[in-house]
Formats: C-alpha cells, structure tokens, sequence
C-alpha cells in the first residue's frame, strides 16, 4: 500500500513539477512574426574598399595596442624587480639599525650597572640620550636618502618605458 501511495505522490509532484515551467495562458492571441524578404544587393565598390580600410586600420591599431601592452607588461614586471631588490635593501638597512640601537641600549645597560650615584645616573642618562639623538636623526637621513632614492629610480624606470612604449603607438 505504501509503494501505491508513494507511486501516486511522485505522479502528482512529477505533474505539478511539469506544469509550472510551462507559459501560463492568458489569452493574449500570438502572432507570427511577418518575413521580410530583402532583395540581394551588391555592394558598391567604393563603400567596400572604405569597409576593407576600416578593418585594416583596426588590425593595424590592435597590433600595436598588443605590442604597447606586452611592453607595459614586461615594464611592470621589470619595475616590480627593481622594486622588490630596493625593498630589500631598505630592509637590510632597518635591520642594521636595529642592531646598532640595540647593542647602544645593551652598552648604556651595562653601564647603569656600575653607577653609583643618582648624579652619575643622571649624568650618564642625559649623555646616552643626547647620543642616542644624533645617531637617531643620523639614521634617519640615511632612510630618507635611501627611499629617496628607492622612489627616484622606481619613477625613472617608469617614466622610460612608459615613454618608450608610446612613442612605439603613435
């Protein structure tokens, strides 16, 4: 009995399944659409030789957009490198500097060690400190100087090539 009822359910649901993707009817009566026949023409010669122009030029336009994009391409992956070889000298650098600050900060430690004084604290506090300052705003020049120079060759690569690729477009 339940493979009957089961049957029966699926019949149904299989039914209305099928009559909901069909167009409903709402009485609007369809027309066919009217032919149109369109007597053969020939083309006259002087608009097919401007058509033939046409396509050529734009064949002759996709080409050096295609060379021009291949050139952007390779001045983007060239500039990356340069980029990224910069980078990595600008992290060296910071590296650098890090050691350096932290051995200063290991030495001034190791001499706060044997003060004796708060005089002598004070005194070597305030000459650490205006040490510490100089070599500070020292390494920071050598920063500045070297993004600066990261920036400028970045920008002259660019400025090239750019340069290049479009004296090649027009």
């Amino acid at each position: 009995m339940t493979e009957t009822t089961t049957a029966t359910t699926k019949a149904k649901t299989t039914k209305h399944a099928a009559a909901s993707f069909e167009r409903p009817d709402y009485g609007i009566p369809k027309f066919a659409v009217p032919k149109c026949d369109l007597p053969n023409m020939e083309m006259p010669e002087a608009f097919r030789e401007m058509a033939e122009k046409g396509v050529e030029q734009t064949r002759d336009a996709y080409a050096k957009a295609k060379v021009a994009s291949e050139e952007a391409a390779d001045l983007l992956e060239n500039t990356y490198e340069a980029a990224a070889k910069r980078a990595t000298d600008y992290s060296r650098k910071l590296i650098e500097i890090t050691r350096t600050n932290t051995r200063a900060a290991f030495d001034y430690v190791h001499e706060l060690l044997g003060v004796k004084s708060p005089s002598e604290f004070i005194a070597l506090s305030t000459a650490q400190m205006r040490k510490q300052l100089e070599i500070v705003s020292e390494q920071n020049k050598e920063l500045g100087a070297l993004a600066q120079e990261i920036a400028t060759e970045a920008a002259g690569t660019i400025k090239a090539s750019m340069s290049k690729a479009v004296n090649k477009v027009t």
